[in-house]
């Protein structure tokens, strides 16, 4: 598998994974009817680092780096992930994770903090406790599952100084 900076041309493979992700909502908190353009918008603002893994040729996965917040929190790296279905369980999302940590690394970030992660995402969650990531914060009923109601939320956070 090969991670490298997204391109123009590997939008409408994005915008497959990303819409097939979020119309289940179960897992991000984005609208499951959020439009291509308001999608494609958000993964490519300015300030924002976006990758993707290719396997066999095609776009299996996307990620991007951004900081979590602005001015003196600027240090402190925010990511999201999206692997395809197709994808799922063959390593997409560790290899995505771990590359992402060496970029946020390289960037200069001192740490990562993952804002919004649905309790029920359990491979999720496994994926970054394994990758170091431990869960600082519960946001009881943040999410809006589609179909278990309001679930917690947790915030998980790594230094990438040790």
């Amino acid at each position: 598998m090969r991670i490298r900076p997204a391109t123009e041309t590997d939008k409408d493979a994005i915008w497959s994974i990303f819409k097939a992700v979020i119309a289940s909502g179960d897992t991000y908190a984005f609208d499951p009817g959020m439009s291509r353009q308001d999608a494609l918008a958000y993964w490519f603002q300015p300030g924002i680092w976006t990758y993707v893994a290719e396997r066999n040729g095609g776009v299996v996965g996307t990620y991007i780096i951004r900081t979590n917040q602005p001015g003196l929190g600027s240090h402190v790296a925010n990511a999201a992930f999206m692997v395809s279905s197709q994808a799922r369980g063959m390593g997409v999302g560790r290899q995505m994770g771990e590359h992402c940590l060496e970029e946020a690394r390289r960037l200069g970030f001192r740490a990562m903090q993952f804002n919004f992660v649905v309790s029920t995402n359990q491979a999720a969650i496994r994926l970054w406790e394994s990758l170091g990531f431990k869960i600082v914060a519960t946001l009881p009923g943040a999410f809006r599952h589609s179909s278990k109601g309001f679930i917690d939320v947790y915030i998980m956070f790594r230094n990438l100084t040790d």
